[in-house]
């Protein structure tokens, strides 16, 4: 009973392969959406100033960053939790993946998270008049949060590590 248990826990990691594949359609999602940003953009071109151009590369890489989260939990993620991705011997597959554990994921979430929070605040810098003294602040604050609760995830992970480390007997004590 107890291994029939165990292998049914075990099979429900595949409930979350459709999950993934969602992911790769709101990737998709991004990359029209960076196609028609890119055409509109382009479509200004004649009547372009400085900051549209600086906020249109903006709102471009934003997108792209966005594309990058997802494919970061696409791939970690179901390297993680569902099954190993089979493509070793692919000349194109990124070197850090299936290197990127849980905790890795988290930190580049967060940075990544940091990073689009960073240039959403920029474009409000950018065009400061559109915007109300109180929603800037409210935009700084919660790039603040952002930034700070990667730290602190940093820092968690960083003395998590440390105390495994201090747990692991020294080579001289096992002699």
């Amino acid at each position: 009973m107890e291994r029939q248990i165990e292998r049914i826990l075990f099979a429900s990691r595949w409930l979350m392969a459709p999950m993934y594949l969602g992911l790769v359609v709101a990737l998709a999602i991004l990359v029209w959406m960076f196609i028609m940003e890119l055409v509109r953009f382009a479509m200004i071109i004649p009547a372009m100033t400085v900051n549209d151009a600086i906020l249109g590369a903006l709102a471009l890489i934003d997108l792209s960053l966005g594309a990058n989260l997802l494919l970061i939990v696409i791939f970690s993620g179901y390297e993680n939790f569902v099954s190993r991705l089979d493509i070793n011997g692919h000349e194109d597959r990124p070197e850090w993946q299936g290197e990127v554990d849980f905790s890795g994921l988290k930190l580049k979430l967060v940075a990544s998270i940091v990073a689009i929070s960073g240039i959403h605040l920029l474009k409000v810098f950018m065009d400061v008049n559109k915007y109300t003294p109180e929603h800037i602040r409210w935009m700084v604050v919660i790039h603040l949060v952002f930034v700070a609760s990667g730290v602190l995830l940093a820092a968690m992970d960083w003395i998590a590590n440390h105390a495994k480390t201090l747990k692991k007997p020294k080579k001289s004590d096992e002699d």
